[in-house]
């Protein structure tokens, strides 16, 4: 599934998130790993072993720790480092010309040398096939890719993008074989031949087996002897049980706050941990721009005013998240307060009320919430029952919930059925330019029909051009202001992370933050 189009958020709350830190070590990395092998469960599916193919957060799990990029993300932090490279950089003024060189030495799983032209054919590949669950739609940008030698990589660019070192630095910039994988046709085999830390010995629908791999050389150091990870198909209860039972040491994306609570005062919780960590998963509710009532700025002005997130947060989600007034998540650059400068945390009936009068809405608003469970977790329709609750009690709308199988939510949406949505992102990298080209940019994938020419034309396009991103602050706050002033979505909240271990596992502290990698090379077993 496409993870910008179909929205493949973790439930937060629902889920114990997808998050991570890096493990950053030696040049050399390890070539084997010590202490005892890990097992984890989670709700995820994974989706794809080839990563021309997946678009998920349980493909991505798969593929950073089989796959090597020329990238990657240091322990906590958003800006990318040299992986299979040992160097790279923009080579001319323009952002439009990006080389790398790789290391000596790369060699895959299997014992085959890694060169430049695996890189240059595993992007080739990539954009050739263009599966519309794969993650050839970030790099519309990308031109041609040039392999002038085995070590040395060159990447032309269509227009300027500062952010592509991140975009390789993610699991779209996996490197596979060239002599294992077809360059017209996706993997069916269940199998992987990567040069990460980690084989991949075994996948099937009930697990997946990950072994040391000993020609791995870079960044990580592997503190452990292999991992099996075990799905439980969004069964949160068996996931629960096999936690409590001692059959996995991990249990991560998958427990509610309420399971999370349980395992805390339960019985066998003596030998069990909560580990949190923080997150850019993000949740807005989306309006429909054509609808006859949500399209009407007076009315989403109004729900801005009455939308009580810290009350939301409490009631449904247990304190695992956080009022989110931003379309770019605190802990990113760019970040501001936008909605919260201009609608409050507090709710206000008055001000809801003017804004509806002065638009020359005298009656009740009324209006449907639309949810899906399926894709965003159970709580999603509690959510949106309590803020259509809130809504109501101000006197000014009635409001209703209803709920549909994520397939026939998309068809919906994209067919301009639906006033008022709800919607979910994981970032594929941690820059503002995740958080906004792909919902305020040409081809917005929201389906809700909302474009600015101030973004789509100069906002958008010059911060993309600019390397240092800290000097994208004020126009990232400008797109963020109109964004706010206009309204076509409505930030919720933003996701902590967490995850529930047994005492004798360590590790999971580097496993849950913004950079969306989780790095099983971290993790140990006493």
């Amino acid at each position: 599934m496409n993870k910008r189009t179909q929205w493949p958020v973790l439930p937060i709350v629902a889920g114990l998130a997808s998050g991570l830190l890096t493990g950053c070590g030696s040049e050399n990395g390890s070539s084997g790993g010590s202490g005892s092998s890990v097992v984890m469960g989670m709700s995820d599916d994974v989706l794809a072993t080839d990563p021309a193919s997946g678009y998920d957060p349980g493909s991505w799990l798969l593929f950073n720790n089989v796959f090597q990029s020329l990238l990657s993300f240091p322990k906590g932090g958003t800006d990318p480092e040299p992986d299979a490279a040992k160097e790279c950089t923009f080579t001319d003024t323009e952002t439009k010309v990006y080389q790398c060189t790789l290391k000596s030495g790369l060699k895959f799983s299997n014992g085959d040398s890694l060169t430049s032209e695996d890189v240059k054919f595993s992007f080739e590949r990539m954009l050739k096939i263009n599966d519309e669950s794969g993650p050839a739609i970030m790099f519309p940008m990308l031109d041609k890719v040039e392999a002038p030698d085995e070590h040395t990589v060159v990447f032309r660019l269509k227009v300027a993008d500062a952010t592509f070192p991140s975009k390789l630095a993610s699991g779209a910039g996996s490197i596979v074989d060239h002599k294992q994988y077809d360059a017209d046709g996706l993997r069916k085999d269940g199998k992987a031949v990567g040069s990460g830390p980690y084989k991949l010995e075994s996948f099937d629908e009930d697990q997946a087996v990950f072994s040391v791999n000993g020609n791995y050389k870079g960044n990580a150091q592997v503190k452990n002897s292999g991992v099996t990870l075990k799905f439980f198909k969004g069964d949160q209860a068996a996931l629960k049980k096999a936690l409590l039972d001692d059959k996995v040491d991990i249990a991560y994306r998958g427990l509610t706050a309420a399971d999370i609570t349980d395992v805390q005062h339960s019985a066998n919780s003596k030998d069990l941990d909560v580990v949190e960590g923080t997150s850019a998963e993000v949740q807005h509710l989306v309006f429909n721009m054509k609808d006859p009532v949500a399209g009407k700025l007076p009315v989403r002005k109004a729900i801005a005013y009455l939308i009580d997130r810290d009350a939301l947060i409490k009631d449904v989600y247990e304190g695992t998240a956080d009022p989110l007034y931003s379309i770019i998540p605190a802990g990113i650059t760019g970040h501001n307060t936008a909605f919260f400068d201009r609608y409050g945390a507090r709710p206000s009936a008055e001000k809801a009320e003017a804004a509806l009068r002065d638009g020359g809405i005298t009656d009740k608003v009324k209006l449907t919430l639309w949810s899906t469970p399926s894709r965003y977790g159970p709580a999603t329709d509690q959510e949106l029952k309590t803020i259509a609750a809130q809504l109501n009690a101000s006197g000014l709308f009635d409001a209703d919930v209803k709920s549909v199988a994520f397939d026939q939510y998309e068809k919906d949406i994209e067919a301009g059925k639906y006033g008022v949505y709800v919607k979910g992102w994981v970032p594929d990298y941690p820059d503002a330019d995740n958080f906004t080209a792909p919902f305020f940019g040409d081809g917005n994938v929201l389906n809700n029909h909302y474009t600015n020419e101030t973004i789509t034309g100069t906002l958008i396009p010059r911060t993309a051009a600019v390397t240092d991103r800290a000097a994208t602050d004020k126009d990232y706050g400008q797109l963020q202001d109109i964004v706010a002033e206009q309204l076509p979505v409505l930030p919720v909240w933003q996701a902590k992370q967490y995850a529930v271990t047994r005492d004798a596992v360590y590790g999971l502290e580097y496993c849950l933050d913004a950079s969306t990698v989780f790095r099983f090379w971290e993790l140990s077993k006493g």
